[in-house]
């Protein structure tokens, strides 16, 4: 009884804490076509300065790939007025900071200054948007920054290349098959009119979004962002929107990747609709019944009872026009990767066939309600979401309101997806295994050798 009251106590605070949810801003456009969103909180004395460039990984052009996570880093070189290494300086020394990140499908900026010093950041990142210094120093410069970061995120980070060989088999023939780290092979056989050409197509007014959230007043804000934007043209090229459509499976795409890793894992990947739709909602919340935490399916049966993983996880990967529901598994010591696997699916085919019940689905309910909430506990926070919102879905107001489209799913809903999304004809299963493990050319030769005789 009293774990009944418990779970209808924290359905009622979720409920009550969600509807008083209310983030205000402002939205409109300048005449070079840069969305402008503000949104005025005065609780603290900061402010974030954001701008979403709509180009990621999928806008590139085979043999292009890599181009846009190449730009995050090439944009902090500077620009007429801002001396080369100096962006990083001038804003940490007005007591803020920054940073930027590049997906398959945007690439976003943002700064965090005390709210005395929006000026400054609107400065920066027109600067940034106007005229970023693209010469042969820089480009020569962030290669080698860009090949570092390659190193010692995927090439020698264990299990780092996960995303790129998921993506490589999920999406293969389309522009989400390749991760936005992409080629070195592409970048380095790029010229320097290639890389102007893709600053002047992608990074212009008419493909970005400002947002500005925090102790700020609107309307001085307003006459700033005109004084520093307005008079930025509107680019002139035609951006290209790739159309993703998944390819068909022949069932189950499996790969054994050998890695410089000590224990073995199994990673399954099932391609998943676009974010925003019904289903990835429904699938949002089998992620939370399966790894959302210490009493989820996944680490209840295969940690704690049956002990057969040292860790396992479900990670969605929601992407603009499509995505990926990934199961991520270590298994422990006496235990295969074929072992685990085999357990991983029976908890997958448990949700297509028995209903969750209504106690375990509340309690997904007052989690995820939670975790959106606690998703806007931050000005840099509600700044990035603004920017999403309105690029992804058209709709910036989706910041008060999604929370109502996961409450629409149900545990019909549930089961279905799952019948529907996560089947063998659209599943991708990588192993990883030792490098140690793996053949050498010429013991495979003896072997053929060994068998003629």
């Amino acid at each position: 009884m009293v774990r009944k009251i418990s779970l209808i106590l924290m359905s009622i605070i979720a409920l009550n804490t969600a509807r008083a949810q209310n983030i205000e801003f402002e939205e409109y456009t300048l005449d070079n076509g840069l969305d402008v969103i503000l949104h005025e909180d005065h609780s603290t004395p900061i402010v974030t300065v954001a701008v979403l460039y709509h180009v990621g990984s999928k806008n590139e052009p085979p043999g292009r790939t890599g181009f846009a996570h190449f730009f995050e880093h090439l944009m902090f070189e500077g620009s007429p007025n801002i001396g080369r290494g100096e962006y990083f300086k001038i804003i940490q020394a007005a007591g803020g900071s920054l940073n930027a990140n590049t997906s398959n499908d945007r690439t976003y900026y943002y700064q965090t200054l005390p709210s005395n010093q929006l000026e400054l950041g609107l400065y920066m990142e027109s600067e940034r948007m106007l005229q970023a210094v693209i010469d042969s120093i820089g480009i020569a410069t962030q290669k080698e920054v860009v090949k570092e970061e390659k190193r010692s995120r995927v090439d020698n980070q264990p299990y780092g290349s996960i995303l790129v060989k998921m993506l490589a088999n999920a999406y293969k023939g389309t522009n989400y098959e390749w991760a936005p780290i992409g080629s070195f092979e592409d970048i380095d056989a790029a010229t320097e009119a290639d890389f102007v050409d893709f600053y002047e197509t992608f990074y212009v007014p008419n493909n970005a979004t400002l947002s500005i959230a925090g102790d700020i007043d609107l309307k001085e804000t307003k006459k700033l962002v005109e004084a520093y934007f307005g008079e930025i043209k509107r680019g002139t090229k035609s951006i290209p929107r790739p159309e993703i459509i998944a390819p068909k499976l022949d069932g189950t795409v499996t790969e054994t990747v050998f890695d410089n890793i000590q224990i073995p894992a199994v990673i399954q990947g099932y391609r998943m609709p676009a974010q925003g739709t019904d289903d990835y909602y429904a699938l949002q919340f089998l992620t939370q019944l399966l790894s959302g935490g210490q009493s989820s399916r996944f680490q209840k049966t295969l940690v704690d009872e049956k002990g057969m993983a040292l860790a396992v996880q479900a990670i969605p990967l929601g992407l603009e026009d499509g995505g990926l529901f990934i199961n991520f598994a270590i298994p422990n010591q006496g235990y295969s990767t074929e072992d685990l696997a085999a357990e991983v699916d029976k908890l997958v085919e448990q949700v297509k066939t028995e209903k969750v019940p209504e106690r375990e689905f509340q309690k997904l309910k007052n989690q995820i309600e939670s975790n959106f909430i606690s998703g806007y506990g931050s000005i840099q926070g509600i700044a990035e979401s603004l920017a999403d919102y309105h690029v992804y879905f058209g709709d910036a107001s989706l910041i008060n309101t999604e929370i109502e489209r996961y409450r629409k799913v149900t545990r019909d809903d549930l089961m279905r997806v799952a019948k529907k999304y996560l089947v063998p004809e659209n599943k991708v299963e990588l192993t990883y295994r030792p490098k140690s493990e793996q053949e050498k050319p010429e013991d495979a030769k003896v072997k053929k050798e060994g068998g003629n005789r």
